[in-house]
């Protein structure tokens, strides 16, 4: 599959927006959201938790998956992912920040490229993740991105995007507060969930999350809980190929 570029004005500046924050994106994170006296680390901590209840849930099958990780960054999140995972590999339009995460994490596999077009062959992956990426894609660009997603995945594998909720108040004034924020569009959980299955991907599910700012014991059986909540932080939106 070719998926169409993104238009050169919007590559351009997306490239030289996180190019420009190769060495600083947890410190411009952190500033974001310092007003609510939770650390950036908690939200990675956060994420990987979640995900590994997504592998343990629906890949028991592949208790040691093969992951694609679209839009890394700098692969912040990579030293807590690369444990759950067999083979773990990280793509992004920034050639500095795969720079960054290759030195950060010489363990994982990791792809600059341009574009939408995903620099790798059909059905490679048990699961591909876009976190907080799809509201950085031009709305036009939505469903050609999810597509990419499903092309790189196995059959029956599944595509995990996570996303800020717009619908929580502390997430608008977080993404107000970050530069590299200034031009995104915030999906809700249900625009996600229509983009995911226009792509031709199965729905499997949707869960918000970060309603507490701990990830003890007790906090994640909470999460676990108020998983139907629309009022969490973020959401993942699940879906099968």
């Amino acid at each position: 599959m070719n998926a169409p570029l993104l238009n050169g004005q919007a590559k351009l500046k997306g490239e030289a927006a996180f190019d420009a924050y190769d060495a600083s994106y947890a410190a411009v994170v952190q500033d974001s959201v310092a007003f609510s006296g939770i650390g950036y680390d908690f939200f990675l901590r956060s994420k990987a938790a979640l995900l590994a209840d997504i592998i343990a849930e629906h890949l028991p099958d592949r208790p040691s998956p093969k992951v694609l990780d679209v839009g890394c960054g700098i692969g912040a999140l990579h030293p807590l992912l690369a444990p759950l995972c067999g083979d773990l590999h990280g793509a992004d339009i920034s050639a500095a920040c795969i720079e960054q995460a290759r030195a950060n994490n010489p363990g994982v596999s990791y792809d600059a490229y341009e574009g939408l077009a995903l620099p790798h062959a059909d059905a490679q992956f048990d699961m591909a993740i876009a976190i907080c990426v799809m509201h950085h894609v031009p709305p036009g660009d939505w469903t050609a991105f999810a597509a990419e997603l499903k092309r790189v995945v196995r059959p029956g594998g599944l595509v995990c995007v996570i996303e800020h909720n717009p619908l929580n108040p502390a997430t608008r004034l977080s993404v107000m507060r970050c530069p590299f924020d200034e031009d995104a569009v915030l999906l809700r959980r249900s625009r996600t969930r229509k983009v995911l299955s226009s792509a031709g991907l199965n729905w499997i599910a949707g869960r918000y999350f970060v309603f507490a700012p701990s990830t003890a014991p007790w906090a994640r059986r909470l999460e676990r809980r108020l998983g139907w909540l629309p009022m969490g932080a973020q959401y993942a939106a699940l879906a099968r190929a």
